[in-house]
């Protein structure tokens, strides 16, 4: 279906024309048509579907030539990156209207803090913010919200898991109880259908691909203990070094992306990092020298695995297993975006495999394991642990005997 047959404004077409969108995905497809009824709505859809334009767009129909004097529509995400993303492609969709729009989020300086208060004085057709930040400015006593016609949670499942519910509630509290709200997510958890009773009133629901990696995506796992996977990264980029391609390299903790990027370039490669070490400013600049391909090997926490939409990352590595199943779909889901192919690897230690073992079983299907290269040294035994097992401090996503609880003065005009 093309988007001139969802019956959304011109306006919005030629944006999309200049964007180079042609065809609407499936989660565009169901989900447009109900935003426009009014209807409230739940959906779930893989990474990498068009989950963002799916809410955006018809957001953006609905409130042009609205001359606002208060916030119309707010868009709640988990972190300050998925924030940004979203408010660039707002400003690419909406670069024919009137809409205006501000992100709202912390880790900048104190001139951006007073951008915002205004903005949220004057009003703002839509506002995109992370729960913590808009708290602090609700707090003041001067957030034009009451009249709000539009909620929209981005990647529900993540500040539900981040600690999120109750301040989301609390920014709920401020809101009219007559608006329109819509909840989108890459998974679809039993605590995000009761959390959705709470806040969603009849809504319709929207399921495609629950936890599963798109079809473009090859995946492949060694086993390689601690001491051996510095040696694996170097070994397996060096092979594919001269080759025009993006490298996105996931680790869980901000201490191993420190100590892969040294060894990188240990090894004679250049690599990026991200991690909440950094300030926001470092950040924005890093991820747009990986985008435009300046610096085409990244190492990140997992601050980027969910909602940041670069094209053309040909090799996703997991460095180590994501502590939740869910994020292992989120990670490797930077690649074969939008029909695209690539491919994903994940390092196993002794200790991770139960957790990997987890990961298939919630994909309904076995990930095929690689001999290591031969140049790579041999495992050495891993530590006797001390005390208490760590082996509980993480969610299994559900798997077989797994833990299941755990800008300027006024808005800019587009």
């Amino acid at each position: 279906m093309t988007f001139k047959e969802l019956n959304i404004s011109d306006q919005l077409l030629s944006g999309l024309d200049a964007m180079g969108f042609e065809k609407a995905t499936p989660i565009q497809e169901q989900a447009i048509p109900l935003i426009l009824d009014g209807k409230d709505l739940i959906a779930c859809a893989q990474t990498g579907t068009g989950k963002t334009a799916a809410f955006l767009l018809p957001i953006i129909d609905q409130l042009m030539g609205n001359d606002t004097k208060s916030v119309d529509a707010l868009i709640l995400v988990p972190t300050r990156e998925l924030a940004v993303q979203i408010d660039q492609q707002l400003e690419g969709f909406a670069y024919f209207t009137d809409i205006s729009s501000i992100p709202i989020y912390g880790g900048r300086d104190g001139n951006s803090f007073d951008d915002e208060k205004r903005a949220l004085k004057l009003g703002a057709n839509i506002v995109v913010a992370t729960p913590g930040r808009l708290i602090a400015h609700l707090n003041m006593g001067y957030v034009k919200i009451d009249q709000l016609k539009h909620l929209i949670l981005d990647e529900a499942d993540r500040m539900l898991d981040m600690g999120f519910q109750n301040d989301i509630m609390k920014i709920i509290n401020y809101l009219p109880k007559e608006r329109q709200t819509l909840m989108f997510s890459a998974t679809m958890p039993p605590k995000i259908r009761q959390f959705s009773k709470r806040i969603l009133i009849k809504p319709e629901q929207i399921s495609l691909a629950i936890s599963k990696p798109a079809a473009g995506i090859l995946q492949g796992a060694y086993y390689a203990e601690d001491n051996q996977k510095p040696h694996l990264i170097v070994h397996l980029l060096k092979k594919r070094k001269g080759v025009n391609e993006r490298i996105l390299i996931f680790s869980s903790t901000k201490a191993n992306v420190k100590n892969i990027v040294s060894a990188l370039k240990s090894g004679g490669l250049g690599a990026g990092e991200i991690h909440s070490d950094l300030d926001q400013k470092a950040r924005e600049e890093m991820l747009r020298s990986f985008k435009n391909g300046s610096q085409p090997i990244l190492v990140a926490t997992d601050i980027l695995s969910r909602g940041i939409d670069v094209k053309g990352i040909d090799l996703v590595v997991n460095y180590d297993v994501p502590g939740d199943a869910e994020d292992y779909i989120h990670r490797i889901g930077r690649t074969a975006r939008a029909d695209s192919e690539g491919v994903a690897l994940t390092f196993i230690n002794r200790k991770d495999r139960r957790k990997f073992s987890s990961i298939e079983y919630l994909m309904e299907q076995e990930v095929k394991k690689v001999n290591l290269p031969p140049e790579i040294p041999k495992a050495q035994a891993p530590e006797p642990s001390r005390g208490r097992s760590n082996s509980r401090n993480y969610r299994s996503g559900g798997g077989r005997g797994g833990n299941k609880n755990r800008r300027s003065n006024k808005p800019k005009r587009r």
